[in-house]
């Protein structure tokens, strides 16, 4: 029974005890955010509203009253850079790395954001210094790195650090191995090395066994040496590999089966492809070819029977072209008019586009020239 007294007689002081404690984390809390300046919360509101110009200034303000502000500074430096500042962005992050004070981990994060900033203002000789130097400590440098190797051609070394980062990172890198491979045959071709651009092509393959643009070059290497059977047959596998793509060589394998006298069987297949995965690029090169083996009547009804399944002015463009041929002389005029119409508009139609940053082009890119993304390009045009 005295027990259970005391335990009622220590209740009420342990409630005051807790209720003391509370008044003091709130006094607390409340001075440290008096202590924030009201630049700083003026920045993270523009932050949060998209408005990244009157951020910066909010913040240069908070650094002008506290110079200790490690984190703001880092926050800063990146804004710069991103906003296309790289020089102020670059000052910011090397008073950084001049700093004693800072811990061994924020000196490895000041290297990086600087190494960064000398990879976006092309400096890339200082940039590969730094991240080569953080290679061990700091994860994603070994990206940045394939990334400077990429840009300079140094494809070996690209080759080199992408298998390590398939073994290190959460994503494989075979795709882009396969097209660094592509690169290196396309030099020794260009050297005259035939037999180290096919083994290198071969080694793409070996990589990635859907590298289409490893096959593609194959047949390029096989009809230029005047193999032309050997590169109708290369060819002919990307329908295995991804059938869209048929239509970037339809052009080449029809010439290669002009020179063997095949052009029957050429255009067969051609049709055929057509048949399963049609597309106008696949169409444009069989309407030519049957212009050109069984005559304008049978381009004309081709032409028809793509237009009911995939109905397009390029489509139509076509159809006039192949009517204007055999059209009387007195319905010439009225022909020719509509297609200079048709073919006016159908080619801004005419582009290839960037599935990644919406990049549009009109010839075909394996690697986009303003994302740097490979593979990017679907083969059929918009």
């Amino acid at each position: 029974m005295e027990f259970e007294l005391w335990w009622l007689l220590a209740l009420p002081l342990f409630f005051a005890l807790g209720w003391l404690a509370a008044r003091v984390d709130m006094r607390h809390a409340m001075s440290e955010s008096r202590s924030v300046p009201a630049s700083y919360f003026k920045g993270l509101n523009y932050l949060l509203n998209e408005q990244p110009d009157k951020a910066i200034e909010a913040f240069i303000e908070v650094v002008k009253v506290d110079s200790d502000t490690v984190d703001l500074h880092f926050a800063l430096g990146g804004l710069f850079r991103k906003r296309g500042e790289v020089e102020r962005a670059i000052r910011m992050h090397q008073n950084l790395v001049a700093r004693e004070d800072l811990s061994t981990e924020r000196q490895l994060q000041a290297m990086s954001e600087l190494g960064q900033d000398y990879l976006k203002a092309g400096l890339l000789d200082r940039a590969q210094d730094i991240f080569t130097k953080l290679q061990q400590t700091q994860a994603n440098s070994q990206v940045f790195l394939l990334e400077i190797f990429v840009l300079e051609k140094e494809w070996h070394k690209a080759i080199e650090i992408a298998r390590i980062l398939s073994q290190t990172a959460n994503r494989s890198y075979h795709v882009e191995i396969a097209h660094y491979f592509c690169e290196l045959a396309n030099i020794a071709y260009t050297h005259g090395e035939t037999k180290q651009a096919q083994d290198d092509l071969h080694e793409a393959l070996s990589v990635h066994k859907n590298c289409v643009r490893a096959t593609v070059l194959l047949g390029d290497i096989a009809a230029s040496l005047g193999e032309h059977a050997q590169a109708v047959a290369v060819w002919r596998r990307i329908e295995s590999q991804d059938g869209n793509y048929v239509a970037l060589v339809a052009d080449k394998m029809m010439a290669s089966y002009r020179v063997l006298q095949q052009d029957e069987i050429g255009l067969a297949y051609l049709c055929g492809v057509l048949a399963r995965l049609p597309s106008f690029e696949l169409f444009s090169t069989a309407f030519n070819a049957t212009l050109n083996v069984l005559g304008a009547d049978a381009a004309a009804q081709l032409a028809r029977t793509v237009l009911q399944t995939q109905p397009s002015l390029r489509g139509l463009d076509k159809l006039l072209e192949a009517e204007l041929l055999v059209a009387p002389t007195d319905a010439l005029p009225d022909l020719q008019m509509k297609k200079s119409i048709v073919q006016r508009y159908s080619q801004q139609q005419s582009l290839y586009q960037c599935a990644h940053c919406g990049f549009k082009a009109r010839n075909y890119f394996w690697h986009c020239p303003a994302c740097n993304h490979w593979d990017s390009f679907p083969p059929l045009k918009e």
